[in-house]
C-alpha cells in the first residue's frame, strides 16, 4: 500500500452549527411566525429626522428594487422616482421588514446571521438600510434635497437582460392564451440553436417577450405574464431533424417566473454541441386574466472562450424526495427529511429550494463524523421561487462521506395565503396542487487533487485557525500519513 493522506475530524465545537443572533426573530416554518425585522435608528448612529428619500432611500431602491420596480419591469407598480415611491413608503417598509419570508421584498429569502451568508449577486438589504428605511417611513417620508440624489439608471424600454448582451438567443414559437381559460401543459416543440461548433455554457438567462404594453398596470405577476415555468433539454438534432441524439441530451435548470439567472461556477460550464436544439417538453403556461397575450421565450446563452474545457464535473442538487411526500391538512410547521451520502467530494455551486403552494422554508445540514451543522436556512415564496448562487470563496466543500441532510418545511394552516384550500391532503407530484420537496441547486464532483488545492486555497484567504470558514469542516484539519500495509503487519516505521 502507498503513503497518502488522510484528514482527521475537525474538533466538535468547530462544527456547531452558527445561531442566529438574538436581534433576530427565531423562524419555525409556520406562515404565523412572521414576526418583522425591526431595527431602531439611533442603534446604528442614525438621527431618525434626517434621513430622506433623496440622500438615503433613492440609492437603496436603485440597487435592490429598480430592476423590477420600473416602467418594463416585472413589478406591478414604478418606485423610481419620489412621487411614486411615497405613496408606497408604508408598503415598503412593512414588505422590506419581512426579509426572509413569503411576501418579502426584495424576494431573497436567506435567513441572517445563520449559516453561510455571501451570495452572488445578493439585493438583500442590510440591517443598516431596513433601519434607514423605517425611520423614514416612520417619518413621514421626507423627499429632502433633489440635489442628494444619485444619477438615474438608465434602464431598457423592456426587461432586458440581467446579466448583459448574451452571444446567443434562442427563441420559443409564439404562444397565445385568451384573457381567461384553463392552464396549458405540454410540450411545445424543438428550437435549433444554430451553432456550427460546440460551446461551453457559461451563464444562461431566460425571459419572456410578450404584447402586453410595458407601462400596464397590472396587480399580479401573473397578469404580466404567460409563461408559469418550462422544463427543457438539450442535444445533438438527429439526421431528420426531428428529435434529439439519446446519448446526446442533457437537462438545464428549470426556468421559472420570478427565478434568477444561472452562473455557473468558475471552472465549470454546461456543453451546447454544434448542431444542437432545444426541446422544449415542459411547459405550463396560463392566462393573465385580463387579456389575450400573446408571448414567446428567449433562453440568452453566454459562452466561455473557444477553447475552455471545464475543470470540474457537474454534479446535481444536493437532496429532497420528489415522492414520498404526505402534506396533512389544517397543520403548520410539518417538517419533511431526506439524507444523501456524498460519495464523491463535493463542492456545492447553488442552493435551490422548491417546494410547492405550502412551502414556507428549507435548510441544509452537513453531518461529518458525529458533527452537524448548518450550510443555510432559507424562507419560501412559490410566487417567487429563487436560486442562491454561493460567491466562489465561500462555497460549500464538502469531502465524501458527508452527510447532507435537506429539510422542508410546510404550513397547511388558513395562515398560509398561498393554499386554495388548507383542507386538501396532498402527496408528491407535478401539478400546482401537488407538493414537492427537492433541493434543484447545483455542484461540481472533485477530485482528490482538485479537493486538496481547492483546501489549501480557502487556508489562505484565512488569517489563522481562529477564522473558521463553515463552508470548509476539513480545511484546518491536520493531515497524517496513511499506515503502509509493513507498518500495519508490525513493520518498523
Amino acid at each position: 500500500m502507498n503513503a497518502g493522506r488522510i484528514v482527521a475530524l475537525v474538533p466538535l465545537l468547530a462544527l456547531l452549527p452558527i445561531a442566529a443572533s438574538a436581534q433576530y426573530p427565531v423562524r419555525d416554518g409556520t406562515a404565523a411566525n412572521m414576526e418583522p425585522y425591526t431595527f431602531a435608528a439611533a442603534d446604528f448612529g442614525i438621527d431618525a429626522s434626517s434621513v430622506t428619500y433623496s440622500k438615503d432611500i433613492a440609492p437603496i431602491l436603485q440597487r435592490s428594487c429598480e430592476s423590477c420596480h420600473r416602467v418594463g419591469g416585472g413589478a406591478p407598480m414604478s418606485l423610481t422616482t419620489y412621487g411614486e415611491v411615497r405613496r408606497w413608503s408604508q408598503r415598503i417598509k412593512e414588505r422590506t421588514a419581512i426579509r426572509d419570508r413569503m411576501g418579502a421584498m426584495p424576494p431573497f429569502y436567506v435567513e441572517p446571521g445563520l449559516g453561510i451568508q455571501h451570495f452572488k449577486n445578493d439585493p438583500s438589504l442590510s440591517d443598516h438600510e431596513l433601519a434607514l428605511i423605517q425611520a423614514w417611513a416612520d417619518n413621514g417620508a421626507p423627499q429632502g434635497n433633489p440635489a442628494d440624489l444619485p444619477e438615474p439608471l438608465d434602464w431598457p424600454e423592456d426587461r432586458g437582460w440581467a446579466l448583459g448582451e448574451p452571444d446567443l438567443v434562442v427563441s420559443s414559437p409564439l404562444m397565445t392564451m385568451p384573457a381567461v381559460g384553463p392552464d396549458r401543459w405540454g410540450d411545445i416543440g424543438m428550437v435549433p440553436t444554430g451553432l456550427t461548433e460546440d460551446r461551453w455554457v457559461k451563464s444562461v438567462e431566460i425571459r419572456e417577450i410578450n404584447d402586453i404594453p410595458t407601462d400596464a398596470e397590472v396587480t399580479t405577476v401573473g397578469g404580466r405574464y404567460i409563461f408559469h415555468h418550462m422544463t427543457y433539454t438539450s442535444g445533438v438534432l438527429n439526421e431528420d431533424g426531428t428529435g434529439l441524439v439519446g446519448e446526446s441530451t442533457q437537462g438545464w435548470p428549470i426556468h421559472e417566473v420570478g427565478r434568477n439567472a444561472d452562473v455557473f461556477a468558475n471552472g465549470l460550464g454546461m456543453l451546447l454541441p454544434a448542431n444542437s436544439a432545444l426541446s422544449l417538453r415542459a411547459s405550463h403556461l396560463h392566462s393573465t386574466g385580463w387579456r389575450e397575450t400573446s408571448g414567446r421565450l428567449e433562453f440568452g446563452f453566454t459562452f466561455h472562450p473557444e477553447g475552455y474545457e471545464p475543470r470540474y464535473r457537474r454534479s446535481g442538487g444536493s437532496g429532497g424526495d420528489g415522492i414520498n411526500i404526505d402534506v396533512r391538512p389544517g397543520i403548520g410547521g410539518q417538517e419533511f427529511h431526506s439524507y444523501r451520502v456524498l460519495e464523491e467530494h463535493t463542492m456545492i455551486t447553488a442552493f435551490e429550494p422548491h417546494l410547492h403552494a405550502p412551502g414556507m422554508r428549507m435548510c441544509l445540514e452537513a453531518i461529518w463524523g458525529i458533527n452537524r451543522f448548518t450550510l443555510n436556512c432559507v424562507g419560501y415564496d412559490h410566487n417567487w421561487v429563487k436560486q442562491y448562487l454561493y460567491e466562489e470563496d465561500h462555497a460549500p466543500l464538502l469531502p465524501k462521506g458527508t452527510i447532507l441532510h435537506t429539510i422542508g418545511f410546510v404550513d397547511t394552516t388558513p395562515e398560509n395565503p398561498n393554499l386554495a384550500d388548507s383542507r386538501n391532503w396532498a402527496g408528491g407530484g407535478r401539478r400546482s396542487v401537488a407538493n414537492m420537496f427537492i433541493d434543484l441547486g447545483q455542484s461540481v464532483r472533485l477530485t482528490e487533487e482538485q479537493f486538496q488545492e481547492e483546501m489549501a486555497r480557502r487556508r489562505a484567504l484565512m488569517k489563522d485557525r481562529n477564522e473558521y470558514d463553515i463552508a470548509c469542516p476539513l480545511c484546518w484539519a491536520p493531515e497524517f500519513r496513511a499506515v503502509t500495509e509493513e507498518e500495519d503487519q508490525g513493520g518498523a516505521p
